[in-house]
């Protein structure tokens, strides 16, 4: 077979790059290891971005996304400071005022990732091959030659999108982006039926318990009385540290005063599985000749927040757009392609570096007691941290010394 662009990996990613070349009327070929629906590892939680990116592609899929029943309508995120002092900070405020555009979700990866495959089956633009794998990638003059270990399934194309997950073999050794340590957070993920205390608007819940800094506990709250619930930790630290994720996980919900109680009543429900995120926090080069990489693979995981599917309908859709620009001008080098590097970074590179700066005031529980204790009396304050997650320019006045410098000699 034969493409002007073929698309490895069918997740967010991926599946957003192959929709946005649909929505500007170029074909592609999508190819993916798994058979959808298949189970990924995952956080669950879907921020605003997600529905602002595939709004952008296609109002009416935002629309079914919005309608659909497999994902829950989430408000917020609750901090818990060390010192357990919590606060409540809404997307937006007064929310409750109109409850009718939702723009948070929580929804089981397995779900939305299906959701999207749907979405590319719906385009006749897209080819999508479920359960092939893409072993061998050979740079030819005209394009790479793609195809699994016995040659059976192959793909010439002229460019490729790669977009195949943390894992990618592509990442490592074709464009020698290696797993750092201190650039990659270790997760663990479980799921949990009953437990109690959960937010009536469906506020996920970030714990910066002591025994966990400068990693978490995370709560989400999910659809049929399920919840989310994991530890992620620096690699570095853990590795430092000689952590035990698992154990450490299971320990505080059988021994902390409020998760003994919390989970006293609850139920794993499956298994514990891990997981790997690779952080944004170092700039790399996402592309070279003729292909270029996104999502996971292109290490754009928000290293404060954890965030990964919004960035990956991010990368995806510039990708698509520089893959355009690349056909027309019949230019698919390594300098060429460099537009689509610069674009990544200029408008996910703030929000990165800021969230690196914020990623590190974890490490002192003196000063998220305070912001907390701050927060649930200073409105001003509270809304910064509203838009901690979804304003650059606000979360930068969080990452300035000033500002807590303010905070202190100015109660």
């Amino acid at each position: 077979m034969e493409t002007k662009v073929c698309i490895i990996g069918a997740g967010p990613a991926g599946a957003c790059a192959a929709l946005q070349l649909a929505k500007l009327g170029i074909s592609s070929i999508v190819v993916d290891k798994a058979v959808f629906p298949r189970d990924k590892v995952c956080g669950d939680g879907l921020s605003g971005k997600v529905l602002t990116i595939l709004e952008r592609i296609d109002k009416d899929m935002g629309k079914r996304l919005q309608e659909s029943v497999f994902k829950l309508n989430s408000w917020g995120v609750k901090f818990v400071a060390p010192n357990r002092l919590g606060m409540d900070i809404p997307y937006k405020t007064n929310y409750k005022d109109d409850m009718s555009d939702p723009r948070g979700f929580v929804c089981k990866r397995i779900d939305f990732d299906n959701f999207l495959v749907e979405e590319l089956k719906r385009r006749p633009e897209i080819q999508l091959f479920e359960g092939k794998s893409i072993d061998k990638y050979q740079l030819q003059e005209d394009g790479y030659l793609l195809s699994n270990n016995d040659n059976s399934f192959q793909v010439k194309a002229q460019l490729i999108i790669v977009a195949n997950g943390a894992h990618s073999a592509f990442t490592k050794d074709v464009a020698g982006i290696k797993m750092e340590p201190e650039h990659y957070v270790a997760g663990i993920r479980a799921y949990y039926k009953d437990i109690k205390g959960l937010h009536k608007d469906n506020f996920i819940e970030l714990h910066f318990l002591k025994n966990m800094l400068p990693g978490y506990l995370w709560i989400f709250p999910l659809p049929n009385g399920e919840a989310n619930v994991g530890v992620g930790m620096l690699s570095n630290n853990a590795r430092n540290q000689k952590v035990n994720l698992k154990k450490l996980m299971l320990d505080t919900i059988a021994t902390d005063p409020v998760m003994k109680e919390r989970f006293g009543d609850a139920s794993l429900v499956g298994s514990i599985d891990g997981y790997g995120l690779p952080l944004g926090s170092k700039k790399r080069k996402l592309q070279g000749e003729r292909y270029m990489l996104a999502g996971d693979a292109a290490y754009l995981i928000d290293p404060f927040t954890g965030e990964g599917i919004g960035n990956a309908l991010y990368s995806g859709t510039i990708a698509a757009n520089q893959a355009a620009a690349a056909i027309k001008a019949n230019d698919f080098s390594d300098n060429f392609l460099q537009t689509y590097n610069d674009e990544i970074y200029r408008i996910l590179g703030p929000e990165l570096q800021l969230s690196t700066k914020l990623q590190k005031l974890v490490k002192y529980p003196w000063l998220f007691n305070y912001l907390m204790k701050l927060g649930n009396k200073n409105k001003q304050l509270a809304e910064l941290m509203t838009c901690m997650f979804h304003e650059v320019d606000l979360r930068k006045r969080l990452s300035k010394p000033g500002f807590y410098v303010k905070l202190l000699f100015n109660r």
